[in-house]
């Protein structure tokens, strides 16, 4: 089983939700058969999930989305790494709560390959190091097509999360792989453990595409 990998950059966050929007739609009429896993950075947003409060979020400088997925409010920024798979959950022989699991480890392995020993915490989602979240999940699943995803915190501007209540919770909880381990991370070197372990846990061999190919329709990244 093959999927597509489309490393799209720093994307603006609203572009980026409707091409996952666009893929589940033509993955649920059968017209796109293929898996992507979408590696995105976005500007500055904050998102709220279908249950989200409002109130979680404290400043107005800062553009707000709800979308479908799970959750309360969530910071993206640039030095956060996402990860977007559009997966579907029939052919891969999971159901929902398996498919976060499958998240969770994926980042939990991406960790210790950089010496960070993370887990999670029972009854919460994400992954955590301590009592510190490192990396938020999030998913949406249509007809068994899964969209939006995992939030890795590697070089985040961290203040970001004082404007929130990230996920419902004090903003102190939240942490990042360069508060851990006392520098920067090279972004290239995440995304290669990531889809190291994705391609492991998935059971999926990995494709490098530079472009969405929608049916002969390509979604490029957009400049400016």
């Amino acid at each position: 089983m093959e999927t597509f990998v489309c490393d799209l950059g720093l994307v603006d966050y609203e572009w980026s939700w409707k091409l996952q929007k666009e893929l589940v739609e033509r993955k649920t009429r059968g017209l796109l058969r293929v898996d992507y896993v979408l590696l995105v950075e976005h500007p500055h947003v904050f998102t709220l999930g279908r249950k989200g409060n409002p109130e979680n979020i404290f400043a107005d400088d800062v553009p707000v989305y709800r979308v479908e997925r799970g959750g309360d409010v969530t910071y993206h920024g640039p030095g956060q790494q996402v990860v977007y798979p559009i997966v579907d959950l029939t052919r891969m022989q999971l159901n929902v709560k398996g498919y976060l699991r499958a998240l969770e480890q994926i980042i939990i392995d991406a960790l210790g390959e950089f010496g960070i020993s993370a887990g999670v915490i029972e009854g919460k989602t994400g992954v955590w190091v301590g009592e510190r979240k490192i990396a938020s999940i999030g998913v949406a699943v249509d007809r068994w097509i899964t969209y939006h995803g995992v939030a890795l915190n590697v070089n985040t501007d961290m203040s970001y999360f004082y404007k929130i209540r990230p996920c419902g919770m004090p903003s102190e909880v939240m942490t990042s792989m360069e508060k851990i381990l006392g520098r920067k991370t090279e972004l290239g070197e995440v995304k290669r453990s990531i889809l190291k372990s994705y391609s492991r846990i998935m059971g999926t061999t990995l494709v490098p595409v530079e472009k969405v190919n929608l049916e002969n329709e390509f979604f490029s990244k957009v400049v400016g």
